[in-house]
């Protein structure tokens, strides 16, 4: 999360004017060494990770897990990258009845993961909100460095609003939304490569082109360093650890992420690389972000879901805050600085803050719509980056953050649940 080089295009997004990002502290790209001892650490974790993928892969072929996908599937243009198919438990597949469709993209840092690593995620959200999940894949890096991974999903997207067998909802759009019933969300990298792939021409104007893109918890600014994200960051010393220590547990290998994901001198605010910087018409017209507060990721989120929330109440009307103050890196407000509160923990336990409108706080929610377009912005309070992931639950820190990062995905989906189908496909 490092440089700018001077190559790549001239054209910058208005957050790139704003005083959130203009005094960003530049570093050199790695040499060649130091790359290779990046690449040669994710190598290592890869090595000691792929048995243990390969002995579930093999083991749910034989003995297929309870809430698993219903299909898994291979597209030719990607035969390689398998999808995974999520029915709602109340579906009749022998009706091939229509279904608004969410795509997900799994996480890892580009570098690793698994297509499969969301399927509680999935099927519970398939479940509740009787909507067809599929999950995409991707191939990682350092094998496979950017812009790879963005097109793998771009050709399987595609190829799967082409499948006729698969019921995903293709009627014609209607007069009142004139937006397809298909959404694109992604967690942590995938929540980058959702913000890059809704941004290329062919899926653009595609005749399903998803109406929203959601991130959850996404890194998207590969700009700033990662040791520099940390002054951002909360730190509530009252929580246990990790919880409560002062650094994120992410910062130590964000670095080798990064640079193996990177290619050389490539420009680090391309819009396809830093979602942050992509110009408001080039996305889709609802915008959702999750982020989540302890998360050295949750400001870069907070910095787009204000910027975008900001320039589309000024070109549309209709929302509630034209004059929206921006997050400030570098501002002496914390209130700007720091996404969320910068000491204090949540008084409500297992709850969303902001939700209620009774109890308003920006900080941790707000939804601006106008007439064709919106944006959603959720920062779930006292949780770690992967809150909602069963793998990641375990680092969490003893049974009460487990039971919290538990409580706190079961509020939070829904929400999302919500949003998807009155706001953006007017279900």
């Amino acid at each position: 999360m490092a440089a700018n080089s001077t190559n790549g295009s001239s054209q910058r997004s208005p957050v790139e004017r704003g005083s959130a990002t203009e005094d960003t502290v530049k570093c050199e790209t790695p040499g060649l060494l130091s790359r290779l001892a990046h690449a040669g650490k994710i190598y290592t974790i890869k090595g000691f990770v792929a048995p243990m993928m390969w002995m579930r892969e093999w083991k749910e072929y034989f003995q297929p897990p309870e809430g698993g996908p219903n299909i898994v599937k291979t597209y030719e243009p990607r035969p390689t990258l398998p999808v995974r198919i999520f029915f709602p438990a109340s579906y009749d597949v022998t009706s091939h009845n229509p279904l608004p469709t969410l795509f997900t993209i799994h996480g890892g840092g580009f570098c690793l993961g698994h297509v499969s690593d969301d399927d509680a995620w999935n099927r519970a959200f398939a479940d509740e909100n009787n909507l067809l999940v599929v999950a995409l894949n991707y191939s990682k890096a350092p094998g496979y460095p950017f812009p790879t991974a963005v097109h793998d999903v771009e050709a399987l997207l595609l190829a799967v609003l082409a499948d006729e067998s698969i019921p995903i909802d293709r009627r014609p759009r209607t007069a009142s939304s004139g937006l397809s019933r298909t959404a694109l969300l992604g967690f942590s990298a995938g929540g980058n490569l959702s913000l890059s792939v809704s941004q290329l021409p062919s899926v653009r104007s595609h005749p399903l082109a998803p109406a929203a893109a959601l991130s959850v918890y996404g890194v998207l600014d590969l700009s700033v360093p990662p040791n520099e994200k940390l002054a951002n960051r909360p730190w509530k010393p009252s929580l246990p650890s990790p919880r409560g220590d002062s650094t994120d547990g992410l910062v130590g290998l964000a670095p080798t992420f990064d640079w193996t994901y990177i290619p050389y001198a490539h420009d680090l605010r391309d819009p396809l690389l830093s979602p942050l910087f992509a110009q408001r018409a080039d996305l889709p017209p609802f915008i959702g972000i999750v982020a989540a507060e302890l998360d050295m990721l949750a400001f870069e989120s907070w910095q787009l879901a204000c910027r975008l929330a900001r320039e589309g109440v000024q070109s549309h009307g209709g929302g509630r805050n034209a004059a929206r103050q921006m997050p400030d890196r570098k501002s002496k407000d914390a209130k700007l600085r720091v996404c969320g509160r910068e000491t204090e923990p949540s008084a409500r336990t297992g709850e969303l803050e902001g939700i209620a409108p009774a109890e308003p706080d920006e900080r941790f929610a707000f939804e601006e719509n106008w007439d064709g377009g919106g944006v959603k912005w959720l920062l779930v309070p006292d949780v770690l980056h992967g809150f909602d992931s069963e793998g990641f639950r375990a680092l969490m820190g003893g049974k009460e953050a487990i039971a919290d990062a538990v409580v706190k995905t079961k509020a939070y989906t829904p929400e999302v649940g919500r949003w998807l189908k009155d706001k953006v496909w007017r279900l």
